[in-house]
């Protein structure tokens, strides 16, 4: 229960991604970097874990099938329960073109929706993941 999570020092970081290859990788070198990991294959898996755990940050791959990725994020940051939660976007081919820029353009046409809080992309560079991550959650 929730009691347990709460002597849990280790921050709880929840990975979001259709690939497996992907998820492994990052669950692997988040855990290497002392930090709980929880996993989602698609967006509504993964809103349910958010309700249910509470992670401190979120890595999210966009280009996940029927954009489910940037469905989820828009419904996270219109949620005033789960808006605060700092979301690493990694894109490789963003399913919108291909280019990032293409999804940041998006994302600041939705005004009300903030941007998140950093992108990262394909080939993930260790180094900055781990800079970015712990920039935002320590």
């Amino acid at each position: 229960g929730p009691c347990f999570m709460n002597n849990q020092s280790k921050k709880l970081i929840l990975i979001i991604d259709d690939e497996h290859d992907t998820v492994n990788y990052l669950k692997a070198f988040c855990e290497d970097n002392n930090y709980t990991t929880n996993c989602a294959f698609d967006g509504k898996q993964a809103m349910s874990m958010v309700k249910s755990q509470k992670p401190d940050l979120i890595t999210l791959d966009i280009s996940m099938p029927e954009q489910s990725g940037i469905k989820f994020y828009r419904e996270l940051k219109e949620d005033k329960e789960t808006a605060n939660i700092p979301v690493i976007i990694i894109s490789g081919i963003t399913g919108m073109g291909g280019k990032p820029d293409d999804l940041k353009k998006f994302l600041s046409t939705r005004k009300q929706i903030p941007p998140p809080e950093a992108f990262i992309e394909k080939p993930i560079q260790q180094d900055s993941l781990l800079n970015t991550i712990k920039k935002l959650i320590g």
